[in-house]
């Protein structure tokens, strides 16, 4: 059985491609836009294949005839861009003509439920773009949830900071908006459930939890699970635009991505009960039970994939790897190296910078740094990192993006995500037992050139700390 996946790099697709091979009569072909972000866990695996294609140029790409299904996996709730709605319309259209080009039998959508009267503009765009897959080539089947529940999901982890960060919350009104929250593992129980179910082809289900909650319900039961007492007081005068900057400035979101939740969080998300569960023999689990689960992989540090994987700074306007040959011309440098005494120590200290391990050297600046980010509209140092020791091309780092993470070359590469008026990159490399440490930023106009001799003579002590911490043994 041959199926297609889009969005193979997004939080669900990562976990449905490796849920889905656990059938060994299951073949992948996986569309990505850039082939150096492919996951690790299945760039190697037999039954795997991957396409390059954006479905905003589907002129780059082509599908296998011989595909039995597909899933349709690409949406945002972070991007900026005013005409989201078209695009995503767009991305669609092209999905669907090249689809109908295949043997394909049937697509199954993963959307977001929609019976409140009145809807956000990332629920009508959903709803649009179910309208627009729908074809007379294939069945389409639609799954709807709400806020889905897992580790690295991008609701479970505002809840999250959210929780953990305060003990007394002052909040919008919109905590009392009414949702139904969905485990991850039943999602992907349903996504994998409704495959080749004659009964499916053409229907959509609302998929849910079998509590309906407040958010505030929401953040308490979560704080119940944590051993935390937590209060929350809401008020109705904040407006959505303060909502938005107070979710964005208490949590690890983006600004883009607290607005539209913000937006999405004014609508009731409650499921209209139907046969779905019988069908695919699921039986969803409560919310308390998604959070403990959710925290088992964090413990065991084993998160497959997060929401802040996804490129959706609006850095990038194209692929990552175009940005993995560091400029020569037009750029300021801070260059330093270090000989290397254990390889294998300095090694290990490069893959786990950042995050809760901090820069190694005046973290407090850094810190300030993330702060000040912030305080611009940008990430900040808050995303951390996905896993403690682990780097793949893509991954997040504070408010860097992994580029480049080859320990058989000794190079990590990354590219920063934070707001500057030009782009910068961080390099470490071991060569012939030297550690070179290249910092390399490309100024935007003279703005650009006055920012870098600001932040020069903090170089002279934060790289030159952070150097010499990778190198010596404590």
């Amino acid at each position: 059985m041959k199926i297609l996946i889009t969005g193979t790099t997004g939080y669900i697709a990562k976990r449905l491609a490796l849920h889905l091979l656990e059938d060994e009569q299951v073949e992948l072909i996986c569309c990505v836009r850039d082939l150096e972000r492919i996951p690790d866990e299945i760039e190697e695996h037999p039954r795997c294949k991957f396409i390059k294609i954006d479905f905003l140029k589907p002129e780059q790409g082509i599908f296998p005839t011989d595909i039995d299904a597909a899933y349709y996996l690409i949406h945002s709730m972070s991007s900026d861009e005013k005409d989201f709605g078209v695009l995503e319309k767009r991305c669609a259209e092209n999905f669907k003509i090249l689809t109908e080009e295949t043997d394909c039998k049937q697509v199954v959508y993963l959307s977001g439920i929609v019976n409140d009267e009145t809807l956000s503009k990332h629920l009508k765009s959903r709803l649009q773009v179910e309208e627009t897959l729908k074809s007379d080539s294939y069945a389409l089947t639609t799954l709807r949830a709400g806020i889905i529940v897992g580790s690295g999901s991008a609701s479970f982890e505002i809840i999250r900071d959210i929780v953990e960060k305060l003990p007394l919350m002052v909040t919008p009104k919109w905590l009392n908006t009414k949702s139904q929250p969905i485990g991850i593992r039943d999602v992907l129980s349903y996504l994998s459930g409704v495959l080749h179910k004659e009964a499916c082809y053409h229907q959509s289900f609302d998929i849910f939890g079998p509590e309906v909650l407040t958010y505030k319900e929401i953040l308490l039961q979560f704080a119940e699970v944590r051993g935390l007492k937590r209060y929350i007081y809401t008020l109705p005068v904040l407006t959505p635009k303060l909502s938005s900057y107070w979710l964005y400035f208490v949590t690890s979101t983006s600004f883009q991505l607290a607005s539209a939740l913000v937006d999405s969080m004014k609508v009731e998300v409650i499921g209209k009960k139907s046969n779905i569960n019988q069908l695919v023999d699921v039986n969803p689990m409560t919310y308390k039970t998604a959070v403990q689960l959710a925290f088992q992989k964090i413990q065991q540090n084993s998160v497959i994939s997060s929401w802040k994987d996804a490129v959706s700074s609006g850095v990038f306007n194209d692929q990552l790897s175009k940005y993995v040959e560091l400029p020569q011309y037009g750029c300021f440098k801070d260059i330093r190296f270090r000989e290397v005494q254990n390889e294998a120590y300095t090694i290990d200290k490069i893959w786990r910078i950042g995050g809760a391990n901090g820069w190694y050297s005046f973290n407090w600046l850094w810190k300030l740094r993330g702060y000040v980010d912030k305080l611009f509209g940008g990430v900040g140092l808050r995303r951390g990192r996905t896993h403690e020791s682990y780097l793949e091309p893509g991954d997040p780092l504070d408010f860097w993006r992994v580029l480049l993470a080859d320990k058989n070359e000794k190079r990590l590469l990354l590219f920063a995500e934070m707001k500057l008026p030009g782009e910068a990159w961080l390099e470490f490399k071991i060569v012939k037992n030297k550690l070179f440490q290249r910092a390399v930023f490309r100024p935007k106009g003279v703005l650009g050139r006055l920012y870098w001799y600001a932040v020069l003579p903090f170089h002279a002590f934060v790289f030159k700390g952070m150097i010499n911490a990778l190198v010596n043994e404590k």
